[in-house]
């Protein structure tokens, strides 16, 4: 019974894909940081990261629920905890929804209705707009629908200041154009898991050729966004050095990739994107908090 117990635990817990809700968490608290000038309270931070993370795992486990069909199909996914029937699906909906529900209460109260509003605002373009429109009919899909990752950064802004400022939007942009190359990269190593599902991505519709060339596109404009976080939020050198030198290595693996494009190198991208993301949010803390001027 205990055992039973701790296997339904776990699978509601991979539901909400927490590697996933890590990598949104990642870039919330140097948003924070950056509002602030400084560190915020702790029960400040801790309210708006639990609030976050529940928003983001609800709005997985029900992106989960509309997916396992497809899910199902893809050797990548098929050991999901619907696909393995280790929940069942209305029950996987429930806990979504009822996660929603109390990320918005949670916000609400201990934080602001802003971030509560702008949580929840992402949960439903994530769930409505990507996961039910986008991702089975454009090749855009990952486009359009990676607003909602970008959104944690408004929350963490709006958590300190009440608000949404400039520097928060060129945050939500940095992230905005991360995700395309990120996530396409992903794709080109599972093309064929996204072609027996009819799922659009760009390396299925477009071809290796037109994907590589967009990732190369979007890495170059990333390092441009980066950079723009220096005259709009006030960040000093040693995150003008940080954001160069990572841009730089970013675009320097997208143009391998074009040069070379093999599943492998495909993952090392991605692998590298997502250490990419961490150093440069990191890169804003810590050149916030040192004050590291110009």
């Amino acid at each position: 019974m205990v055992s039973r117990r701790r296997e339904v635990l776990s699978a509601y817990v991979t539901l909400t894909k927490p590697r996933i809700v890590l990598l949104l968490l990642i870039t919330t608290v140097p948003a924070m940081i950056l509002a602030q000038g400084g560190v915020p309270s702790v029960r400040l931070i801790g309210a708006t990261l639990l609030g976050g993370t529940v928003a983001a795992g609800g709005a997985n486990a029900m992106n989960q629920y509309f997916d396992r069909d497809i899910d199902e199909i893809m050797r990548r996914t098929r050991h999901r905890p619907l696909p393995a029937h280790a929940i069942e699906p209305p029950h996987a909906l429930i806990f979504g929804l009822a996660m929603g529900a109390a990320a918005f209460i949670l916000l609400a109260t201990a934080v602001n209705l802003l971030s509560a509003a702008l949580a929840i605002g992402a949960m439903a373009f994530y769930v409505l707009v990507y996961t039910l429109w986008l991702k089975r009919s454009s090749p855009q899909n990952i486009v359009i629908g990676g607003a909602a990752g970008a959104v944690p950064v408004l929350v963490g802004w709006a958590a300190v200041t009440g608000r949404v400022g400039a520097p928060a939007w060129v945050l939500f942009a940095i992230v905005f154009m991360w995700t395309p190359p990120h996530f396409w990269a992903l794709a080109m190593r599972y093309e064929r898991d996204y072609a027996a599902a009819r799922i659009p991505m760009l390396p299925v519709v477009a071809g290796v050729e037109s994907t590589t060339r967009h990732i190369l596109v979007y890495s170059v404009l990333l390092l441009a966004t980066s950079l723009a976080l220096v005259p709009v939020g006030g960040v000093g050198v040693l995150y003008l050095g940080a954001a160069l030198g990572l841009g730089v290595a970013f675009v320097a693996g997208a143009v391998r990739l074009r040069r070379d494009p093999t599943p492998a190198t495909a993952m090392r991208l991605f692998r590298f994107s997502i250490v990419y993301l961490a150093l440069l949010f990191a890169a804003v803390s810590a050149d916030t908090l040192l004050h590291v001027r110009l």
